[in-house]
């Protein structure tokens, strides 16, 4: 009669054990939903709102409602005459973007403003500093603003960046943006240099006739323009002062530097300045579903959470106004609570006019 040792009883104890854990395991799995078959979800995306899209928080936000969303960069207008074959979505940085899609033959019907920013300036504090001295621009209560009269003028007139206070920079001055024939930031703010030409209203297909020569020779300052918001304030940090002294950007880029990168925002915040020009203008994000993947990815960008999220991770204020926290939250000097002095941005037909007339002088 065969024996049967204790080490023999453990080791079939051991045995069953094991196959009742893979029996449990291979049972528990089973039961488990099968994971839910994500729809990709791709587009045309401003530079600017990359930070967003590629947040984690936001991407699962997005699975959730059963979405894999990817982009493209591309500029605001750009988009616009780009190959839109396969795509769902459309998201520039303005109305006039939407607008100059519309004329090129883009269905915009569905499209829904998601969130906003004031456009504004970025320098260099021994340039804000100059630049306050001799007047164009203003420092009180903490808050730096750009007088867009008097900066214009002096670009009109030639006027040198040592004419303009600032005795270290050379040649003629400027203030830098991206290509206005591709891209909203650039776009946003040549419409404003010609409303400030206009004598602060709206500028008109009449009045764009009359100053174009003097718009063309404003932006033939700068020479090589970046086609992407998110490229040309990267440049900016990384090239320094002697590169670009002033640069036209959005409000939110530097609010979601100090939170998303607090590296490389330490690195810079005791240089970098927010200069709200006097007056500016707003960005208004709209989002443009082609398809009915496209129409559940707008529903999820207007909902509280991403609204939320946009909000104090990437400083994009939202599409209301209502429901976000004090910009204090990012602890950026300079920064405003309420954006007062707004300009209204010229009617489409002087959009059109006005890409026309940058067109020609490129």
């Amino acid at each position: 009669m065969m024996r049967i040792t204790k080490s023999k009883i453990i080791g079939l104890v051991s045995l069953l054990v094991v196959f009742l854990l893979i029996g449990g395991i291979l049972v528990w799995r089973g039961a488990q939903p099968k994971p839910t078959q994500l729809n990709e979800v791709n587009g045309y995306l401003g530079g600017e709102k990359i930070g967003l899209f590629d947040d984690a928080r936001f991407k699962k936000l997005a699975e959730a409602q059963g979405l894999d969303v990817n982009y493209r960069k591309a500029g605001s207008l750009a988009m616009m005459d780009a190959d839109r074959k396969g795509l769902d979505y459309l998201f520039p940085s303005s109305r006039a973007a939407v607008e100059y899609g519309k004329a090129k033959g883009v269905d915009t019907s569905k499209g829904d403003i998601v969130f906003n920013s004031p456009i504004v300036l970025y320098t260099h504090k021994p340039v804000a500093e100059a630049l306050v001295k001799s007047g164009i621009m203003s420092h009180d209560g903490g808050v730096y603003r750009m007088d867009m009269a008097k900066a214009v003028d002096a670009m009109v007139n030639n006027k040198t960046w040592a004419d303009v206070g600032w005795m270290s920079g050379y040649g003629q001055f400027r203030i830098d943006s991206t290509d206005p024939v591709k891209s909203n930031s650039g776009n946003e703010y040549a419409a404003l240099v010609a409303t400030v030409l206009n004598g602060g209203q709206p500028a008109t297909t009449t009045s764009l006739s009359r100053d174009s020569a003097k718009i063309s020779a404003i932006f033939s300052k700068s020479g090589w323009m970046e086609t992407s918001s998110e490229d040309s304030f990267n440049q900016f940090l990384n090239l320094g002062v002697g590169s670009k002294p002033i640069m036209v950007g959005y409000e939110s880029q530097i609010l979601d530097l100090a939170v998303n990168d607090p590296d490389a925002w330490n690195q810079v915040k005791d240089d970098v300045v927010i200069v709200y020009p006097t007056p500016t203008v707003w960005s208004t994000h709209v989002f443009i579903p082609t398809d009915a993947d496209g129409e559940i990815l707008l529903k999820l960008l207007k909902s509280s959470d991403v609204q939320k999220l946009a909000w104090e991770r990437h400083g994009f204020r939202s599409a209301d106004f209502r429901g976000t926290s004090s910009i204090s939250r990012f602890k950026v000097p300079g920064t405003l609570e309420q954006i007062s002095a707004a300009s209204e941005l010229p009617n489409n037909d002087a959009m059109q006019q006005l890409i026309d007339i940058l067109s020609k002088g490129q």
